[in-house]
């Protein structure tokens, strides 16, 4: 499959001509990266330091998605007693939460807005309020209607790979048939097949060694003719490999950034724009050759 341009807004996504970096921008208090806010002026602030940094893409999400499996190996890490995956919100507070700022940043930056949800009523008023790209950890499982709000919106979808348990026969077959499932349900609602990208969802349904493993095969999921994003920013298994928590992570978040890219990657989700966008630079100098006409 040709992997033609996604055009969002006034930006055009060339996919193979350099990776793209999406800054996220988490509006809730219980963030695992620990850089939650609910305060709007600090997430747009933080947004439009973001796109100082070299940002092409934010990514707004008002609920938190840890899996409770990543919130184990945190404790085990911090040595807490109890642990606890996302707590849910229903679909009011979490549109309360990201719409004022998504507005803002709409007005005020010149990158397009991500909205990180699952719910088809949640990315419907996001859009409206200036998002033009929709990222959806579930990958239509949990709200099939996602692809139509996106259809009807003329926004890009983001496709992750997500399950609820850990038990895999082929781990990068059974990644990859999801992965096909997903994007058909997409193009079965009238997305165009360019307006899509899939992510393999490192740290979702997976366990330490599952998430190595995908980043060490991710070159195989590039058969399914879709751009690729990775999202390995402080994970928790980077913490369990380097036994170091959430804020000591830089170093090995570059380490699986660098390696994604060469494996493939379009776009890597982050937390550490600025460190990030120079790794990322660094790599394509690296894989897509240097000096670039």
């Amino acid at each position: 499959m040709e992997r033609k341009a996604l055009a969002l807004g006034h930006r055009r996504f060339v996919w193979g001509e350099r990776t793209y970096v999406m800054g996220v921008i988490n509006v809730t208090p219980d963030s695992f990266s620990g850089d939650g806010v609910l305060d709007v002026d600090q997430a747009v602030a933080r947004g439009k330091r973001f796109v100082e940094e070299g940002a092409d893409i934010l990514d707004v999400g008002g609920e938190s998605t840890r899996p409770p499996y990543s919130a184990r190996a945190e404790a085990h890490l911090t040595g807490a007693t109890s642990w606890q995956g996302a707590v849910p919100v229903s679909e009011e507070e979490e549109v309360q939460r990201i719409l004022p700022v998504i507005e803002r940043l709409a007005k005020e930056v010149d990158v397009p807005i991500s909205v990180d949800t699952y719910k088809a009523g949640v990315a419907r008023r996001a859009l409206e309020a200036g998002a033009s790209l929709i990222n959806d950890v579930w990958g239509l499982k949990q709200d099939p209607a996602v692809a139509r709000v996106a259809a009807e919106g003329g926004a890009g979808l983001i496709l992750m790979h997500n399950q609820p348990e850990v038990g895999y026969r082929e781990l990068m077959a059974d990644i990859r048939a999801s992965l096909a499932a997903s994007a058909d349900l997409a193009l079965a609602a009238r997305v165009p097949a360019e307006h899509i990208v899939l992510d393999p969802g490192f740290g979702f349904g997976k366990t330490a060694a599952h998430n190595l493993e995908l980043l060490r095969r991710l070159g195989e999921l590039r058969e399914l003719g879709y751009p690729l994003l990775v999202g390995t920013s402080r994970k928790s298994t980077i913490g369990l490999v380097l036994g170091l928590q959430v804020e000591e992570r830089l170093e090995g978040t570059a380490a699986t950034v660098a390696l994604a890219i060469a494996s493939g990657a379009d776009i890597v989700r982050v937390h550490d724009v600025k460190a990030m966008v120079r790794v990322a630079r660094m790599a394509d100098a690296i894989v897509r050759g240097w000096p670039r006409g």
